[in-house]
């Protein structure tokens, strides 16, 4: 699950990370009642920036012509007019797609004197199994770039999760980003704030970028993060009622919406093979083996180590949902899941749903046989695969593509 930047930095915040004060905003009356509190109290400028969940948000595009969801104003009028421009209206970025998304909520924040920015997040290193906290001086800038073009520039340090994020590591990050003195001490701080956040909320990321040394009113020098992402594992969901309340589905793709209330992992993908397989794993490997064999894979559709007779149901219904479907593979390796079952939901799936497009099915595994034979003497035209890539290739043709 991911979280709007406000509420990641409302997470943040409340665990010792220094976050600008701000307002979340949905009406431009709104917007400018905060504005001209923030200009009566001294403040120079304001930032105003879209709510969505996407990056480029500053470079996007909104389909009535305004360029850039994240805008500075020189006054509390200028912060007006830029929110009443931004709400309402589909914002277009590099990560939204031609379709983008909806503005719905402002966050409106005083702007300070950037005088140099960072990058910092904690993440998951699945080659060591360990939390890693992650930083670079090149903020601003989409991580993925600096990795292509400068890696030497991103510096790591392993969390050993019995001890978590010990001040040592926190003070040798700093050092390497050369902050000294006031900065390390705030740095140190906020590592440690944001390390508890990604710990305490099961993150799955979180990323501060940029983290900036930003000049307060009075000449202080502070250590700011100015933007922040978040996504959660959802697997720990359920601890968390509160970061669960956060969910913002109209944010979300209706069929992945309806795939969760079944507890199926489905993501919708542009091709024309439909998958329905169980684990993540398999998953992956039926959608590369369906390019393999030049067809492109229609979605991602992970049913889980025991589906049942109406999760399948479900799935099939989901997955003739997408109008661009045109073929259906179902690849399943009964390890904890038997095939019988399978088959079976496959069968009324089929005549519930009264499908016509050409579906192939590949089982192996617990009970295969009897799954076979299920399908077989179903009566039903179900197009059988011995293998995965026999399974594919037969998908693939019968699509035509």
């Amino acid at each position: 699950m991911n979280l709007h930047e406000y509420q990641a930095k409302q997470l943040l915040g409340e665990r010792g990370v220094n976050v600008p004060t701000g307002a979340v905003c949905s009406t431009a009356a709104e917007v400018r009642l905060f504005a001209d509190k923030v200009f009566a109290n001294g403040a120079q400028l304001t930032v105003v920036k879209s709510q969505i969940h996407a990056g480029g948000r500053g470079k996007g595009t909104f389909k009535n012509g305004f360029q850039g969801g994240v805008k500075v104003c020189k006054s509390a009028e200028e912060t007006e007019s830029k929110a009443s421009s931004m709400l309402g209206q589909v914002l277009v970025t590099k990560q939204t797609g031609p379709d983008g998304r909806m503005v719905s909520k402002l966050l409106v924040e005083a702007a300070r004197n950037i005088k140099k920015e960072y990058y910092a997040a904690v993440l998951l290193d699945r080659a060591t199994s360990r939390p890693v906290l992650m930083v670079s001086t090149e903020g601003g800038v989409d991580i993925e770039e600096v990795a292509e073009s400068h890696p030497e520039k991103i510096l790591k340090e392993s969390i050993d999760p019995a001890l978590g994020l010990m001040p040592y590591q926190s003070r040798k990050i700093a050092a390497a980003l050369g902050l000294r003195g006031e900065m390390m001490t705030q740095a140190t701080k906020l590592f440690a704030g944001l390390y508890k956040t990604w710990w305490e909320c099961d993150a799955a990321m979180i990323e501060i970028n940029p983290l900036a040394i930003m000049e307060e009113l009075d000449g202080r020098e502070v250590l700011v993060a100015v933007d922040a992402k978040m996504s959660l594992d959802d697997n720990a969901l359920f601890r968390h009622s509160k970061i669960h309340a956060m969910r913002d589905l109209a944010e979300e793709a209706d069929l992945e919406i309806e795939a969760s209330k079944f507890n199926l992992n489905y993501i919708k993908l542009d091709g024309s093979i439909a998958c329905l397989v169980n684990g993540a794993g398999l998953a992956m490997a039926t959608m590369d083996i369906i390019q393999h064999f030049g067809g492109n894979p229609a979605n991602f559709l992970d049913v889980g180590g025991g589906a049942s007779r109406e999760q399948v149901t479900a799935a099939f219904k989901i997955i003739l949902s997408d109008p661009n479907v045109r073929g259906i593979l179902v690849n399943i390796f009964g390890g904890i899941m038997q095939c019988d079952i399978i088959a079976k939901g496959i069968v009324d799936a089929v005549r519930e749903t009264g499908l016509t497009l050409p579906l192939v099915v590949r089982l192996e595994g617990n009970n295969v046989e009897l799954g076979r034979q299920i399908l077989r003497e179903s009566g039903l035209t179900i197009i059988s695969g011995d293998s995965m890539a026999d399974a594919a290739q037969k998908v693939v043709n019968a699509v035509g593509n």
